[in-house]
């Protein structure tokens, strides 16, 4: 008769092993994590533009700040440049995804559209090329988006989005409020679609605030909440003829009031008839 034979137990020197084992199997798999989100980071910083432009009387301020989870990093942006007819264009977004792939994406997005705006200043048609460009590379990725521009001769804003955050506006009389304009579908999903424009002029001493949606919603607070919460924040800071680098401050401290995870992007367009420095 055959006796069975029991496994061996294992001995404390081969828990320890294997302990051993695992624990370099992490650590080698924290650093390589550690080392995209750091990639991540460094790409996306680098993407942001390194100074904005300005108009007589316009001041044009931004933020960014980075996810508190290093795993959701790369994707918001923002950006302004000087466009042919001598108009500002600005645009700010948020690319669907984190990581690398999403940071290389987003600057796909702005170099798109800055590049469109050289063909074309109308928004709506700037975000409708701009889609159809992505469209057509087909990279599974999407991107929320809303575009403007400001002729420094009129005072006019006109602006478009796709599927983005509204804005926010406030006037030097104390009014203010949230920017519901009719929007169309985030860029890189559907070919051919139409981006309605809106058209409204910047009073003077007024400002018109744009944010991602890691602004204005966390865990602590509805989108709706986050607007209300930035609506105010501007008017207040309209009243007090705050420079345009200290509303945007202000408006990015919103965030840590929402006790927000994702990256964060504010964009400030403030009418200084005084032209003071941003």
């Amino acid at each position: 008769m055959t006796r069975r034979r029991h496994p061996r137990s294992a001995t404390a020197d081969d828990l320890l092993t294997a302990l051993g084992r695992l624990t370099d199997r992490a650590r080698k798999s924290a650093e390589s994590q550690k080392a995209r989100v750091e990639l991540a980071e460094a790409l996306q910083r680098s993407m942001l533009p390194s100074a904005l432009p300005s108009a007589p009387g316009l001041r044009v301020a931004a933020r960014y700040a980075p996810a508190r989870n290093g795993l959701d990093i790369g994707g918001d942006w923002y950006d302004a440049f000087l466009l042919p007819d001598g108009s500002i264009g600005c645009s700010i977004g948020d690319v669907q995804g984190h990581d690398v792939e999403a940071a290389a994406f987003m600057g796909q997005v702005r170099i798109g559209l800055r590049a469109v705006a050289t063909a074309t200043v109308d928004p709506g048609e700037i975000l409708s090329r701009a889609n159809d460009l992505l469209v057509s590379v087909d990279q599974g990725l999407f991107a929320t988006c809303s575009f403007l521009r400001y002729d420094p001769r009129t005072g006019v804003l006109e602006s478009a989005r796709a599927g983005h955050v509204p804005a926010v506006w406030a006037g030097s009389r104390g009014d203010c409020g949230v920017v519901e304009d009719e929007t169309g579908v985030p860029l890189g999903v559907l070919p051919g679609e139409v981006y309605p424009v809106a058209r409204r002029a910047l009073s003077d001493g007024g400002a018109f605030v744009m944010v991602t949606d890691g602004v204005v919603e966390g865990p602590s607070f509805s989108v709706e909440e986050g607007l209300d919460a930035v609506a105010a924040l501007v008017r207040e800071a309209v009243r007090g003829r705050l420079p345009a680098g200290e509303l945007a401050a202000r408006v990015m401290g919103v965030a840590a009031r929402t006790d927000h995870v994702d990256d964060a992007a504010v964009l400030v367009l403030l009418h200084d008839p005084r032209g003071e420095p941003a």
